[in-house]
């Protein structure tokens, strides 16, 4: 999973290592919303490797975190009201792709 702190970081276009504790707790919230979303298992990730989709919403959703902090919709979009609801949008979109959408437990 360090390989996501790296595309996190690239992503931001931060080149300091002075968040990355915060940037891997951020990316860990982001992993475990993603298991949930997509009926998986806690640690799935961890054990099998991740789809290139979850790990563009996995980084979508740790920035929007991340640049978000202080619960604004912050970064580029922080004009735009509905910036925040279009980053969920976007991160469920492509989190239903690799979804188990299998019925019952």
């Amino acid at each position: 999973m360090s390989m996501l702190l790296e595309k996190v970081k690239a992503n931001l276009i931060l080149e300091h290592d002075a968040d990355d504790e915060l940037l891997q707790r951020l990316i860990d919230a982001a992993v475990s919303y993603a298991e949930s979303y997509q009926h998986l298992t806690a640690g799935t990730y961890e054990a099998a490797g991740m789809p290139p989709t979850t790990e563009a919403a996995i980084i979508m959703l740790a920035t929007h975190f991340y640049e978000s902090r202080d619960g604004s919709t912050g970064g580029f979009f922080a004009d735009n009201v509905q910036a925040s609801q279009q980053v969920w949008n976007t991160v469920n979109t492509l989190l239903r792709l690799d979804r188990d959408w299998k019925v019952g437990t």
